[in-house]
């Protein structure tokens, strides 16, 4: 059984988002907790957000036991990028990307022996 949480459309670029989800995935989830805590860069409470979120989703839902459950799936994709002009000497203009994320995180229990 699997529990999934997702957060879509996060103002955070995905390459940045990427940098932390690697580090959690495989984990279980008091020790991912553990490291996102620790963890100073801008992804990781959004991260831990989601991730609780699945936590929660697998105990409400499914009525798994917490103390088993591990991140089996963790990834970032791409969501809409917003484009912003920035004026630029001699009249000219460069585009800015604001690059959003789609944050998805799938535990399921893990299995004895």
């Amino acid at each position: 059984m699997k529990a999934k949480a997702v957060a879509r459309t996060v103002r955070i670029a995905p390459r940045k988002a990427r940098l932390v989800i690697d580090l959690i995935r495989g984990k279980q989830v008091g020790e991912a907790v553990a490291i996102l805590r620790h963890t100073p860069k801008a992804a990781s409470p959004i991260i831990e957000k989601v991730l609780k979120s699945a936590v929660a989703n697998a105990e409400h839902n499914y009525e798994m036991d917490v103390n088993k459950l591990v991140i089996t799936e963790a990834y970032v994709d791409e969501g809409p990028t917003l484009k912003r002009f920035r004026p630029r000497a001699m009249g000219r203009a460069s585009a800015i990307n604001k690059r959003t994320s789609h944050i998805t995180i799938v535990v399921s229990e893990k299995k004895e022996g």
